[in-house]
């Protein structure tokens, strides 16, 4: 066999055990995850055979129960750059039967990848009174982040560079010689502004608490827990997400507040636990995650776990949240 037959042989069986784990309801849920973010990985590459394979593994775990599980195969098909994810978002955001932390997470999906052929659905979701307000404001994100990727401005805006490789479902607010955390912190809790204004200020204020021991980082991490008030409960739960790419100790009482407030929707709980995991290393972070292992919602419940594998990843110096292709494929 030549060494490039031998490669392709091993990318596919790579990826076939990848998918038998992350499609398989036996496997431990935290595996599961893991076995996602390297698909996602796989996804994320040039296009190939072996992107398409990944694409392909990552949608068929949609089959699962676990909303959780759902919700982050959404996320992960955003972030791949790739546009065969589109159709599977698409069903899923179209299919009325699906949890809406799930249907919501595959309207920011099809925001990522700028996918100017779903605003129609959108703009009907958008303005469809008896959809999911969930849905409706993430569409309204998404549509708004479509139309100014395809503008002028997002040519001409000065964009702060930022620490972090995701693709967000807003920019960060343009940024000026002098960016104002007062400013930013008035933007971001001005309910009279559009969602997508809000969530650039929001970004930005990420941004600056970015590295942890910047000067602008405490204070800008404390105008951002202040959104934790807003009525919106996707705007809370992007301001948790948001934590939990910082992984700063300044927002740990605020995430332990949310997550231990039982009147809280499920889904800003359950973003406020992952947080937590990646504050793993932080004293005390652990043993209070573990006190929600019991929790009486169950996407609260799985994201715990997942926490928890988290934080154990953090502990011994893993540096990606991922199974290794090597040792899957032996899987």
């Amino acid at each position: 066999m030549s060494p490039v037959a031998d490669s392709t042989s091993t990318s596919d069986s790579t990826v076939a055990a990848l998918r038998k784990a992350i499609t398989s309801e036996n496997v431990p849920l935290a595996r599961r995850f893991r076995a996602l973010f390297s698909l996602k990985h796989l996804a994320s590459q040039e296009a190939s055979p072996q992107a398409t394979a990944a694409i392909e593994a990552i949608a068929a775990a949609f089959s699962s129960p676990s909303a959780l599980l759902k919700h982050e195969l959404a996320y992960c098909l955003g972030q791949t750059r790739n546009s065969e994810a589109i159709p599977f978002l698409r069903a899923v955001l179209e299919d009325y039967s699906e949890d809406s932390m799930v249907r919501h997470e595959s309207a920011e999906a099809l925001g990522a990848l700028g996918d100017a052929g779903s605003l129609n659905i959108m703009e009907k979701m958008r303005d469809d009174p008896n959809e999911q307000t969930v849905v409706r404001e993430t569409c309204e994100i998404a549509i708004d982040r479509i139309n100014w990727q395809l503008s002028e401005n997002s040519k001409s805006e000065k964009l702060k560079q930022s620490d972090f490789a995701s693709i967000d479902p807003a920019p960060p607010a343009a940024s000026t010689s002098s960016p104002s955390i007062p400013q930013l912190r008035a933007a971001l809790l001005d309910t009279s502004k559009p969602l997508f204004a809000r969530y650039r200020a929001m970004f930005a204020l990420r941004d600056l608490a970015s590295p942890p021991d910047a000067l602008t980082a405490e204070p800008a991490v404390q105008a951002l827990a202040a959104g934790f008030v807003d009525k919106s409960a996707l705007f809370r739960h992007e301001i948790a997400f948001v934590f939990g790419q910082l992984s700063h100790p300044a927002s740990i009482p605020a995430l332990l507040k949310v997550l231990g407030d039982k009147s809280e929707e499920s889904m800003v709980r359950h973003e406020a636990a992952e947080a937590l995991g990646s504050l793993g290393e932080e004293p005390g972070v652990e043993e209070q995650l573990r006190a929600f292992l019991e929790d009486s919602e169950q996407v609260v419940r799985e994201s715990v776990i997942v926490a928890l594998d988290m934080a154990e990843y953090e502990k011994n110096g893993n540096m990606e949240y991922a199974m290794i292709p090597e040792v899957a494929a032996s899987a």
